[in-house]
């Protein structure tokens, strides 16, 4: 490979060198590229250290590692681009056009006599020695007393494949000294000599506990080979059908960004508490967190993940409420997941031994009747308790320590004090548009039929930001000839796509008369309002599961059960008749909605206690809204096991969703021979009160803005949630109403789970803003189909932030033709999104078209030289930008002088922010060169750039603040140094790196 071209390669394919580095979620190719570098010299300790930052995302060190490798020169990107040709599979390497790259790499020989420099240089080779002898070197250590039960204990997180635990064992032999290097390298050379096999220091577990082992992963196989969520209506392979959902850190967990893979769940990364082992993967309704178990279920019982645990235990909180004794720990594993044919006292004991290779997997938290609580400890593992409590105390681990647990819920049901007993929290957001596509066409065998889904889909965006669920893409699949068939009438509202599918199931189980017009609806009241009770005192019990006698109760026949809403639940904790399920929650909700809108046995405060608000947006349970809306003898009958949950408070809030979008205008035709005008009307009104005295609280809870400062609301997500009410209702007049009574500023909406459904709904409402406001949506999902729909409250935001949403250069091509429109709009911040050179066409087009537009924030991108330059050239006919922030998008010397160039002449720019670029000391000169002509610039921010270079100058009139990183006797330090006015700041920069020195004349 031409030795210029090495360098280029690096930079210009730095996408595809990533997923090359991560593609396969493990670590393992990195890491193997760092070992060949470190080696090789190529990297130094500190290097490897400054990558190899603990919790730190896949995605993220690799980055970091290109960053590095691209600065240190042309032989470094050679050596690296031959050290990833050897670490990946062939396939990658095609893929990859590894064309001309011909350096190879040899084992450095050994000069110098150090056991601890040959740690370094032979790491490789050392790494492949120590697989299958990693308790052998450490006892060697421990031994020599090198090694304490610590630093064992660390080398031994059942986290970390084999090769890991070697790469620490090296890592923490280093501080070590000469003597602990010198035994690790004798204890290896003893085994090479004496030809001991590999494996056979590996665990080998009793005959019993392996025979277990076939027998639990034929189980797990057998219930997770066919998509068990939305009912398996379709009985469809998972292999088939499954999609990868988008998976994210929680924010509170270490600074990673980029996704994660299906392994990284109950990997390192991320974590924020090491003594903990509760991993939490939290989610929407309808998000896919069971159907994302299941794979994880599959590919360990076929061997495919998580070979790091011997057994895998998997259990459903729904099915678990249902169990009502009290069980020992060896009850529960054994009776709900697999039972042993025979030593079931042996195979316990190897459990409770090696807790480090079992896992335990807890799906729907927020489905237990009981809210958690670690109030009660429960240490015996032989004690019988309740199944709560059980659950409980493993995920405080108080019991089983050491097994690795993951549990999914919803959001809302994770309350600070589960938080504190976490691992880690790994976020599921759903499908990613391309993700729509994929399974789309994995629903449909016909290529014909999936192309025409997506098209109605591509033009119907509401629709399509619907379908980032994963079970209402399902259900939009599922209706495909009645998507297709419906024209202008597609569906806009989550109601809509579940009346959709109502009408779907009915028309499959009905005579083609009967399907005729509005008829289908009421030809099936009977079924409606039947499910629909048997949906309503569910929720009112957090029952998910319901026995023969509950649906005898509600009046539900077998012909209701034909219908195909309700599926047979395969309840293993109950010998005693069928019990039944939902196809999904929401959809339980819904037909509970039903009840609430067509039922004429609801007590009439129903409505309003539905929607009654505590705090700031969460419903009132303490004394069980729903019994209160049931007539006095149901309430007789029914009466609450154990505290309220926040599984409750978010079922009733979806519930009311429902609620206001059967009762829109859109959908009353349907309802005309089904209940009284009067009382339909009745209900409206109803809610519509109770959605504005919902908004009003939130409004008044508004504090006063401190002097100076703008008044600015932080919405909480029931405001959200009123605001997709609102829009469900469909009624302009009731978004108006409103909005005429917000009168802040800013609006904030971080960290409040918006995807495109939200943006929708806020774009809907948000359009009746009376004053122009500053909309903050960071850290969120919203996504090229959520920009899509904000697009219609364009007009009223002066300001938009969209910080961390998974925004491409596509989203902002359609974000600033309609911001261009807009006379209000003059602010955008888009820090750490996925856009690249080709937005700054756009970005370039606003900037020489829209002559009031101040602040561009592009930190954390990727639009290296040839995007600062394009925004450069821009900034030409620009004579109102006042704020440029380029912080973190790999733009180098070309961009630095491009920009320069414009700094000279610039009467309106007082803000540049150049941090944690690669620009090194020719861009620094131009940009000095720059500032000595410009009056008007205030401050230019150039932090870890890759190199600094200063020199004496009398500073412009102007600030400059800049951070210098420098050596002074060997050592590395740093600096913060400012000029102003005629102030002089003098830098001596020697010849000599040991010798350079920094003088700060102020």
């Amino acid at each position: 490979m031409d030795s210029m071209f090495a360098q280029e390669f690096v930079l210009k394919q730095r996408t595809d060198l990533l997923h090359a580095l991560c593609s396969s979620g493990s670590t393992e190719h990195l890491e193997q590229v760092l070992d060949i570098l470190l080696a090789q010299g190529e990297l130094i300790w500190e290097d490897y250290q400054n990558i190899q930052v603990p919790g730190r995302a896949l995605y993220t060190k690799a980055r970091q590692l290109l960053d590095l490798v691209y600065t240190k020169g042309v032989e470094t990107c050679e050596l690296f681009l031959a050290a990833l040709k050897q670490v990946l599979p062939e396939a990658q390497i095609v893929g990859l056009s590894f064309a001309g790259c011909d350096s190879n790499l040899e084992e450095k020989e050994e000069h110098q006599s150090t056991s601890a420099h040959t740690l370094l240089t032979q790491r490789p080779s050392l790494v492949s020695k120590l697989l299958g002898r990693i308790d052998g070197a450490l006892e060697a250590l421990v031994i020599s007393g090198h090694f304490t039960s610590a630093d064992c204990n660390e080398v031994r997180l059942p986290v970390y494949t084999p090769s890991q635990q070697a790469r620490c064992l090296l890592d923490h032999v280093r501080p070590k000294g000469e003597s602990a290097a010198k035994v690790v390298l004798q204890y290896i050379q003893q085994k090479q000599e004496t030809g001991s096999p590999l494996n056979q220091e590996k665990l080998t577990p009793p005959k019993e506990v392996l025979k277990y082992q076939k027998k639990l992963s034929s189980s797990v196989s057998a219930q997770s080979c066919f998509l068990s969520t939305y009912g398996g209506t379709s009985h469809m392979s998972l292999d088939d059908i499954y999609t990868e959902g988008q998976l994210e850190l929680a924010q509170y967990c270490a600074d990673v960004h980029g996704p994660l893979g299906l392994e990284d769940i109950v990997g390192t990364v991320g974590t924020v508490n090491e003594e903990a082992d509760t991993v939490l993967v939290s989610g929407e309704a309808g998000s896919g967190k069971t159907t994302l178990l299941q794979r994880l279920h599959l590919l360990w019982a076929r061997g495919g993940a998580l070979q790091q645990f011997l057994l895998l235990f998997p259990f459903s909180c729904r099915r678990l409420n249902s169990e009502n004794r009290e069980l020992s720990v060896k009850e529960l594993l054994f009776q709900h997941c697999c039972w042993p044919d025979r030593d079931q006292e042996e195979i316990f004991q190897f459990i409770l031994d090696h807790p480090h290779l079992i896992l335990f997997t807890f799906d729907g938290l927020d489905e237990l009747k009981q809210s958690f609580s670690d109030e009660r400890r429960l240490c015996c593992p032989t004690q019988p308790a309740p199944v709560h409590i059980i659950l409980f105390n493993f995920i405080q681990g108080s019991l089983m320590k050491g097994v690795r647990k993951v549990v999914t819920s919803r959001p809302e049901a994770v309350g600070p004090v589960l938080k504190t007993h976490l691992c880690k929290e790994v976020l599921l957001k759903g499908f990613s548009p391309s993700g729509i596509d994929c399974f789309v066409r994995k629903h449909h065998s016909d290529n014909t039929v999936a192309t025409k889904v997506l098209e109605s889909l591509q033009t119907n965006t509401a629709l399509l930001g619907l379908c980032h669920s994963p079970v209402l893409c399902w259900i939009v699949s599922q209706c495909h000839k009645e998507l297709l068939g419906c024209g202008e009438g597609s569906p806009q509202t989550i109601t809509d796509v579940y009346l959709m599918i109502l009408q779907h199931f009915f028309q499959h189980q009905s005579s083609p008369k009967s399907t005729v017009g509005l008829g289908w609806f009421q030809d099936h009241l009977k079924t409606v309002l039947h499910l629909g009770q048997l949906a309503f005192e569910g929720m009112k019990n957090t029952c998910y599961i319901f026995s023969g006698t509950d649906l005898e109760k509600c009046g539900v026949t077998e012909n209701d059960i034909c219908m195909g809403f309700l599926i047979q639940s395969k309840d293993l904790s109950s010998n005693h008749g069928k019990h039944y399920e939902f196809l999904h929650v929401t959809m339980q909700c819904f037909f509970a909605a039903l009840y609430v809108v067509l039922s004429s046995n609801t007590d009439r405060s129903t409505i309003s206690k539905l929607f009654e608000m505590k705090g700031m947006g969460e419903i009132d349970l303490t004394n069980s809204c729903f019994r209160a809306c049931l007539p006095s003898t149901y309430q007789q009958e029914c009466s609450l096991q154990g505290d309220a949950t926040t599984a409750e408070t978010s079922n009733l809030q979806i519930a009311a969703t429902f609620v206001s979008g059967l009762l829109s205008k859109r959908h009353q035709s349907l309802w005309l021979q089904c209940c009284p005008s009067a009382v339909m009307e009745k209900r409206i009104r109803q809610v519509e009160r109770c959605l504005s005295k919902g908004m009003q609280k939130h409004f008044k809870s508004i504090p006063q803005p401190v002097e100076g400062e703008k008044k600015s609301m932080h919405a909480m997500p029931g405001f959200v949630w009123l605001i997709k009410c609102i829009y469900e209702m469909q009624e302009s007049r009731i978004a108006k109403d409103a909005m005429s009574k917000l009168e802040v500023d800013h609006l904030k909406l971080t960290y409040c789970n918006i995807g495109p459904v939200e943006c929708t709904a806020l774009a809907y409402v948000l359009q009746h803003l009376r004053n122009p406001v500053g909309l903050q949506l960071d850290n969120n999902s919203v996504g090229d189909v959520g920009v899509e729909q904000l697009l219609p409250c364009m007009h009223i935001c002066y300001s938009l932030y969209l910080r961390n949403n998974n925004i491409t250069d596509e989203g902002i091509r359609k974000l600033i033709a309609k911001g261009i429109q807009c006379e209000n709009f003059q602010k955008i911040a888009l820090f750490n999104n996925m856009l690249t050179d080709a937005c700054t066409q756009h970005f370039s087009h606003l900037l020489r078209t829209k002559n009031n537009f101040l602040s561009l924030r592009l930190w954390g991108n990727k639009i290296g030289d040839t995007g600062a330059e394009a925004l450069a050239k821009a900034l030409e006919s620009s004579k109102s930008l006042v704020w440029l922030s380029l912080v973190g998008n790999g733009v180098g010397n070309a961009g630095a002088c491009a920009l320069a160039s414009i700094i000279k002449n610039s009467t309106t720019l007082e803000e540049l922010w150049l941090t944690e670029n690669c620009i090194t000391r020719t861009g620094v000169e131009r940009l000095i060169e720059a500032l000595e002509h410009n009056t008007h610039v205030k401050s230019i921010w150039y932090e870890m750039n890759t190199e600094l270079y200063t020199r004496k100058y009398k500073s412009s009139p102007c600030l400059l603040l800049m951070w210098f990183v420098y050596v002074i006797g060997g050592c590395l330090h740093s600096g913060f140094g400012a000029m102003h006015g005629h102030t002089w700041l003098v830098v001596d920069t020697a010849s000599d790196p040991g010798q350079t020195k920094m003088l700060f004349w102020l």
